[in-house]
């Protein structure tokens, strides 16, 4: 065998002892190495990381006290007050009618719309021609039924004279017959016909001559001079002036503290009336619970108070000034519910979660207080149960309240202090700017 025979075996034994070598560095002892040296690596940082002391003055360091506001809480007879939307509508509204039939004359300056008619007041005439020639005929009729009867009652007297000079006696049945007395009873009864007529006559002229039912206004006209009326043209719609309904929409739940006349009161609860969009947030006009229907709103399942609103467009003397309600306006009500006695009125800014307050007690130590809501308005509510008179609310907003957390008010001429550990403790998590860190021991 030749040497180069002999050597390329040896030569192919060597490579793959290189591979297997490079192969044991990369796949094995380089990942060792890395591991290795990260855990060196993080347990030299950890014994150089700076260490925690113990506050050194926390046994006499001062707690510091946090500066709020409050407010002296009373007890005192409140109020309700009910808040609700609806819409005005009026309370009677008529589509006038002539009762007579004819050609319009003449028509009234206020026959338009936003015309206001008082009660009785003439709206349009019809020509009455026809109708005086009907009260002259009927006037004759009447004449000549009074004439026919004084000429019955004439020939009955005969029919008695006669009847008196025969001396015969007649049977009880047929004397009335003898003595005329059906005849001067149709006699009778045609001058009361006659008289009826008269009278149909009459009111017939009175009618040309159409006039306001009721203090109204006109909402839609349809009349011209000239043109032919009848019993069944409309010539008017009106609204009455006197009042005006708005009709509320109010939870169920809220029925039991509004005063309802026939449900719960003789007399409704009284109603502010405000519509900002057309008199301003402070302006308001005042009515009072009319009644309620008794049916829900399919959509909402509110219930519908009907709320009275006297004189609503101010056009009498005493309202004079005062803004008018319009139809249709979409408003806001406050209802002045039943009053409830030695309850605490609470802003409702200061009711926090769970039904609880912040209080100040005689320590001017923070207390987390629960207390039963009897009431609850858009502004405030009402306590009856969990708080007493006299105490001090906190209405400043605390980020990070703390059951005894020492509290301060620009009225107290010293801040209260407090020391010890657990007070050093408190003052930590209060002064963001401490550079000492507490150690759990």
């Amino acid at each position: 065998m030749s040497t180069d025979q002999q050597q390329k075996p040896k030569d192919t034994l060597g490579r793959k002892a290189l591979r297997i070598g490079i192969g044991l560095v990369f796949g094995v002892i380089l990942p060792l190495a890395v591991l290795g040296g990260g855990a060196y690596l993080a347990y030299t940082l950890m014994q150089t990381a700076p260490q925690a002391e113990r506050s050194k003055g926390g046994a006499g360091r001062a707690e510091q006290a946090r500066l709020v506001e409050i407010l002296k809480l009373q007890t005192s007879d409140e109020q309700v007050t009910v808040e609700a939307m609806g819409t005005v509508r009026p309370a009677r509204i008529v589509s006038v009618q002539p009762r007579v039939g004819g050609a319009i004359t003449s028509i009234a300056r206020e026959l338009e719309p936003g015309g206001v008619f008082d009660e009785g007041d003439e709206m349009l005439s019809i020509d009455t021609a026809d109708f005086e020639l009907a009260i002259l005929q009927r006037e004759a009729d009447v004449s000549q039924a009074r004439s026919d009867l004084e000429i019955e009652q004439g020939q009955q007297q005969v029919a008695r004279e006669e009847f008196a000079l025969l001396g015969r006696s007649i049977p009880d049945g047929q004397q009335g017959l003898v003595l005329r007395e059906p005849q001067l009873a149709r006699a009778k009864a045609q001058i009361a016909a006659a008289e009826a007529a008269l009278k149909e006559a009459l009111l017939d002229l009175d009618r040309t001559k159409v006039k306001a039912p009721f203090n109204s206004m006109v909402q839609e006209e349809n009349a011209e001079v000239g043109a032919i009326a009848s019993t069944s043209s409309m010539i008017a719609q009106l609204v009455g002036t006197d009042r005006f309904w708005v009709e509320l929409s109010v939870p169920v739940d809220m029925l039991r503290w509004i005063e309802i006349p026939t449900m719960n009161s003789g007399q409704g609860s009284e109603v502010r009336i405000y519509d900002s969009a057309a008199w301003g947030a402070d302006t308001f006009r005042t009515g009072y619970v009319d009644r309620f229907t008794a049916t829900l709103d399919e959509e909402s399942r509110m219930a519908r108070l009907l709320i009275s609103v006297s004189d609503p467009l101010a056009l009498e003397e005493e309202n004079r000034g005062k803004p008018p309600l319009l139809l249709g306006s979409y408003v806001r009500a406050e209802i002045a519910g039943l009053t409830l006695s030695d309850a605490i009125a609470i802003p409702r800014a200061d009711l926090h979660e769970g039904d609880t307050v912040w209080i100040k007690d005689a320590d001017n130590r923070l207390r987390i207080q629960s207390v039963d809501v009897a009431w609850r308005g858009r502004d405030e509510v009402l306590v009856l149960d969990g708080l007493k008179s006299g105490v001090d609310l906190v209405t400043t907003s605390l980020s990070a309240p703390v059951e005894g957390m020492l509290l301060r008010t620009d009225d107290l001429t010293e801040a209260p202090t407090s020391t010890g550990e657990e007070s050093a403790t408190q003052a930590k998590a209060d002064d963001p700017t401490t550079d000492t860190v507490e150690e759990d021991i």
